[in-house]
């Protein structure tokens, strides 16, 4: 399906050079009295490396039709992580490279959205927020009641972000799966 460049947006997938590349970043760029042009950052879904296009704002971009399925995660084997789909029950695997930052907040039984492309899983959607637990931090710091203050703090998937001093490990927290970062203590 084809569309102009000017209606790109972040985590769109499109076809471009004949691979398919989920759309990072964009900005729409108008430099004086220039043609107006869309600046994106691409990842390419088959290598991972990404990469920088300018596309004029008049360009046609192929958006690559996707078939979203919400699956459950189950488990992991090495590298392998495993998926089952909630409608047909249809079990697939991915590798840790197919999944990207992803794989870091991967909890057994969330729910996430795998995006299939002529059939093949390319990758996976994440919910925006999850409740992880802290299973190691320093301890609290006495007296340490301002935020902005951080400390590192290891999750239960293995993953460090910072979070504010007062934080103890065994504690749920909320965390930005995009940014990585610290929201709030969960009820």
């Amino acid at each position: 399906m084809g569309i102009q460049a000017t209606q790109i947006r972040k985590g769109m997938v499109i076809i471009h050079n004949g691979v398919l590349h989920k759309v990072v970043d964009f900005h729409h760029h108008t430099p004086g009295n220039l043609r107006a042009m869309v600046q994106t950052k691409l990842r390419n879904l088959k290598s991972g490396s990404t990469t920088e296009h300018r596309f004029r704002s008049t360009d046609d971009v192929e958006r690559a039709i996707l078939e979203q399925h919400e699956m459950t995660y189950l488990y992991n084997e090495g590298d392998m992580y495993y998926f089952m789909n909630t409608e047909t029950y249809e079990q697939i695997g991915l590798s840790a490279e197919d999944l990207g930052d992803g794989v870091g907040y991967l909890l057994p039984e969330t729910l996430i959205t795998v995006d299939f492309y002529e059939g093949s899983p390319i990758g996976i959607e994440i919910p925006q927020v999850v409740v992880m637990t802290v299973v190691e931090t320093e301890p609290e710091i006495k007296g340490a009641t301002v935020s902005n203050v951080g400390k590192p703090a290891k999750l239960e998937t293995g993953i460090t972000i910072q979070v504010p001093a007062f934080i103890k490990e065994g504690e749920k927290i909320r965390v930005d799966t995009a940014e990585g970062r610290y929201i709030e203590r969960a009820k």
